[in-house]
């Protein structure tokens, strides 16, 4: 099968996956063409807004949908500002792509920074607070509609269901592609199943005087 470049979108991965599926053997070549045009090695942000059951059961669903609009218009500036693009939201989840995990972690850093001073003009039922989970690699990007890969996997892990609230973690390969001395990360091992997974929890940036992203 020939594709275009451009056209890396999701009906045309469901038209490779299903000539794959057809092929016994030689699937090398279309994971290749896979690869070829989803492709990308980026830093994977996902953000997981806090308490949806305590205050889906309190107050509502429709005052935490709600939520979830104010969530993505406060977090979407610093989003942009880091040059990243929110990919795509899923109930109070965020999935957000940039360059590099400094993009990110300097996004991740801004976001929280910014829903603490939007809850200070908040009644307190509607404060918003996020868990964030930071991946680096090798990712296949579906247009604008969707992300796929063991990063994404893990950032989403994090971000989901390992940290608490307020708090950045970042995968061992996104740790590691930080510019050394900048950034201050705790490491952490979590069991998950059968797995060992190391992770970093940031700390605190030394590099404040320009971050990236911002002039």
């Amino acid at each position: 099968m020939t594709t275009n470049r451009t056209d890396n979108n999701r009906e045309t991965l469901k038209a490779i996956l299903r000539q794959r599926n057809q092929t016994n053997a030689q699937t090398s070549q279309f994971d290749a063409e896979i690869r070829s045009l989803f492709e990308q090695k980026m830093a994977v942000l996902i953000l997981d807004m806090c308490g949806f059951s305590r205050l889906a059961i309190k107050y509502g669903v429709i005052h935490y949908l709600a939520m979830i609009v104010q969530m993505e218009e406060a977090a979407r500036p610093a989003v942009e500002a880091n040059d990243g693009r929110i990919i795509k939201q899923e109930a109070d989840n965020l999935f957000v792509v940039f360059p590099s995990p400094t993009h990110a972690l300097e996004a991740a850093s801004d976001i929280l920074n910014d829903f603490e001073a939007v809850n200070t003009v908040l009644p307190d039922e509607r404060d918003i607070y996020g868990c964030i989970g930071i991946g680096y690699g090798d990712t296949l990007l579906i247009g604008d509609e969707d992300i796929f890969g063991c990063e994404v996997n893990l950032a989403s892990k994090l971000g989901e269901d390992l940290a608490i609230s307020s708090e950045i973690l970042l995968t061992a390969a996104a740790y590691e592609a930080l510019p050394p001395g900048h950034y201050e990360c705790a490491p952490l091992t979590y069991q998950v199943s059968d797995m060992q997974l190391t992770a970093y929890r940031f700390v605190k940036s030394y590099h404040n005087e320009n971050p990236v992203g911002k002039g």
